[in-house]
């Protein structure tokens, strides 16, 4: 019985199988983005870069149709180009970077519906916004397996780096003068997790399995190394049980995912070892 619930739906259905892989890359390299991007308080950062790929991503489709490199090159382009131009403003005038990444990120996210509304081509305005994970092709999953790859691998290399800015900046910024190639790079990842996640779950989805399987990480550990653990396999499970409630239920795949994902988090901030089971309790004499 529980073998034709789990495993049949993944055995028997290729699309759902490719959904899974999809999933699961998305999973392993999204969540310990959204974890360095709640240490360093960036948690609405990843929103607003989530909205911001939507022109590039709509103009992608208006000059190369459903084509994968069309639209995740336009993508990429709006991504980085509201990144690196919020930072840039942040950088040279009085303007703080929340104010900067928010005004290019209104005026992306403006563009991206102009551009969709006065497009005389067929756009699919629900995938670009909820993604279409149980259609993803061979090509896709390469890009998505290709990022999630890209990003474990420099998350390893840069790890010491990226967790002495996120704990305390005013150090990093006295011992290395990294900091500013530390941060662009940070960025320029988010984007691309951002991009290929987007191709699954759409641009208003995709930071949903960034950030809620790092706020429950955050409320069973405030270890860095054991948050990043309990993200991914949050984001896992999320994505495996929301893909199995999609198919048994008939509901939209991506929505059930980040519903799940919200469950784990709601779950957990009340039974976790940090959430607000443990905060209201009596505790033993002298414990902390």
């Amino acid at each position: 019985m529980l073998g034709e619930v789990v495993i049949t739906p993944f055995a028997e259905y290729p699309f759902m199988a490719r959904a899974l892989v999809g999933s699961l890359a998305i999973s392993l390299g999204a969540a310990p983005i959204g974890v360095f991007l709640m240490l360093r308080r960036m948690s609405l950062i990843g929103d607003a870069m989530a909205h911001a790929i939507l022109p590039g991503a709509a103009l992608g489709f208006i000059l190369g149709g459903l084509s994968l490199g069309a639209m995740t090159l336009g993508g990429l382009a709006a991504g980085f180009g509201v990144a690196l131009g919020s930072g840039l403003v942040a950088r040279s005038t009085l303007v703080k970077e929340d104010m900067a990444l928010a005004a290019f990120y209104l005026m992306s996210l403006a563009l991206g519906v102009t551009l969709v509304s006065a497009s005389r081509a067929q756009i699919d305005v629900l995938a670009l916004l909820f993604g279409s994970i149980l259609a993803l092709d061979d090509a896709t999953l390469v890009l998505i397996v290709a990022v999630a790859s890209v990003t474990l691998a420099l998350l390893a290399l840069g790890y010491r780096g990226l967790v002495m800015e996120c704990l305390d900046p005013g150090f990093a910024a006295g011992v290395s003068r990294a900091g500013p190639l530390f941060h662009l790079g940070f960025l320029a990842l988010v984007v691309l997790n951002l991009v290929a996640g987007f191709h699954a779950l759409g641009t208003l989805l995709v930071v949903g399995i960034m950030m809620l399987p790092a706020g429950t990480a955050r409320l069973w550990s405030d270890d860095v190394a054991a948050m990043l653990g309990i993200a991914v396999l949050a984001a896992l499970i999320a994505n495996i049980a929301g893909l199995l409630l999609s198919f048994h239920a008939g509901l939209a795949s991506g929505p059930a995912i980040i519903l799940v994902a919200g469950g784990l988090y709601l779950a957990s901030l009340v039974f976790a070892p940090l959430g607000l089971l443990r905060r209201y309790l009596p505790r033993r004499h002298l414990e902390a």
